[in-house]
């Protein structure tokens, strides 16, 4: 039997100030800091991830934030916006909210018969509202964040990637990873994996004559899907490497082991096994409190530490607003 993405597992992205970066997204859109670690790959840069409470696959948006960073490109060949589900009932509500904290927004439109309320971040990244009854109903946000709960971001919504050669990236979704398209308006396509719905949804735009992308800060770094377990991971590793295209081996990322590739158009996925979880280095309250470390650069704590830009406060004591 053949294995099954669920959906997304995560999105990456890069900012320039981490308090910036920290004031928004916890602070601003409401989420919850679930770790506070570094770039294992560079420990002089801090990894953020927000989602709900737990972190689960499927909400958690990351960031490396480099002080500094020059501004990215939109463009081919990268993911160009992220979007959050927010319930039917609350696109007043964040139209208020994103007025009250000086971000300029988009009028809001439908897509694919949904609402959309479109704006960027302090570092030029493309985000997303949109209204959603079906997830609004199962999934919840974090409800002891700075949003009130029955207007919080229920997770990820789905991903927009840019690309200018559309059948090739369609042909990997579709034959190799076992999505299926279910909409398309004007140049864009969607497709689903799993069982579809928000969290499981990926837009892939035809964009033959723009400009390439350049990532930097302000732009996704790669996209994440979910592996329900190293076997699945392994299965799917398999896969891909059987289409050509290069993966990386596993790699141990501590909340999750991932692998690596760019897909026909460009962008960098990833494949990334839904466990072992944020709480296996901290209790569940008490997410994000904390800087963790992977037990390979603990002997070097205070050295990273001392290079690390100091944080103001925790997003556990924001205090929630009306």
């Amino acid at each position: 039997m053949k294995e099954e993405i669920p959906g997304i597992h995560h999105v990456t992205a890069i900012a320039g100030d981490p308090q910036q970066n920290l004031n928004f997204y916890a602070g601003t859109l409401g989420l919850r800091l679930v770790k506070r670690t570094i770039n294992f790959d560079d420990p002089s840069t801090y990894h953020f991830y927000y989602g709900d409470e737990a972190g689960t696959p499927g909400t958690i948006l990351t960031f490396f934030p480099w002080p500094g960073v020059r501004r990215g490109r939109a463009g081919t060949g990268q993911a160009t916006s992220v979007a959050f589900s927010i319930p039917e009932s609350s696109l007043g509500f964040w139209i208020e909210r994103l007025t009250k904290h000086n971000v300029e927004y988009e009028k809001p439109a439908r897509r694919f018969d949904e609402g959309v309320l479109a704006f960027r971040d302090k570092d030029g990244l493309m985000l997303e509202l949109i209204t959603d009854k079906s997830s609004a109903e199962r999934r919840r946000g974090w409800e002891r964040g700075s949003v009130p709960p029955k207007h919080a971001i229920r997770g990820i919504h789905s991903v927009t990637m840019c690309v200018d050669g559309y059948e090739h990236t369609a042909k990997l979704l579709t034959e190799t990873m076992g999505f299926r398209q279910t909409g398309e308006e004007e140049s864009v396509f969607r497709f689903a994996a799993g069982e579809g719905g928000a969290g499981a949804q990926v837009n892939v735009r035809c964009a033959p004559d723009f400009w390439p992308g350049v990532v930097a800060g302000g732009s996704v770094h790669h996209v994440a899907w979910r592996a329900r377990d190293d076997a699945a991971q392994r299965a799917w590793r398999e896969q891909i490497a059987a289409t050509g295209l290069n993966v990386t081996p596993v790699l141990d990322r501590q909340y999750f082991r991932s692998i690596y590739f760019r897909e026909p158009g460009g962008v960098l996925f990833e494949i990334a096994t839904d466990p072992p979880g944020f709480t296996i280095d901290e209790p569940l309250e008490q997410l994000g409190a904390e800087l963790k470390l992977p037990s390979w650069l603990e002997p070097n704590r205070k050295e990273i530490e001392s290079i690390l830009p100091q944080l103001d406060h925790p997003q556990n004591e924001l205090e929630q607003e009306s």
